[in-house]
């Protein structure tokens, strides 16, 4: 499993290893990079999925993210790449424009919703900010 570095949301609590990969077995072990995606920093839409519910719950408390809070991807050189969120919004699992890419460094984040559902994603979108 090749780990990418980390992952910080300092409003709920969150730093954990971030894998390649969105396999259950990825997620398993900590959140995982939707492969083709963005990596953190560079410009596009860097894709993340974590469980709520299961093994370490690392977006357990992903609806509480609100406007302005920060996401800090640190890659394996030391780099840290800061975002914030500027909305959220429920999808179901079909709507997989969330993984496009942007023309700008964007983030979005995402889980099963509700907690201990597969109805629907729960999908947090932010932007790089240094």
């Amino acid at each position: 499993m090749i780990e990418l570095g980390t992952i910080e949301i300092p409003k709920i609590d969150v730093s954990m290893t971030m894998y390649e990969g969105i396999r259950l077995s990825t997620l398993d072990r900590g959140p995982g990079h939707w492969p083709g995606t963005a990596m953190p920093g560079q410009v596009g839409n860097v894709v993340v999925a974590g469980h709520r519910t299961s093994g370490h719950q690392v977006f357990r408390n992903i609806d509480a993210l609100v406007e302005g809070d920060e996401i800090l991807f640190t890659d394996t050189d030391g780099s840290v790449h800061r975002y914030r969120v500027t909305s959220s919004r429920i999808v179901v699992p079909t709507e997989v424009w969330i993984v496009d890419q942007t023309p700008t460094p964007t983030a979005t984040l995402f889980a099963c919703h509700p907690p201990g559902s597969v109805r629907e994603r729960y999908v947090v979108f932010a932007e790089l900010v240094a």
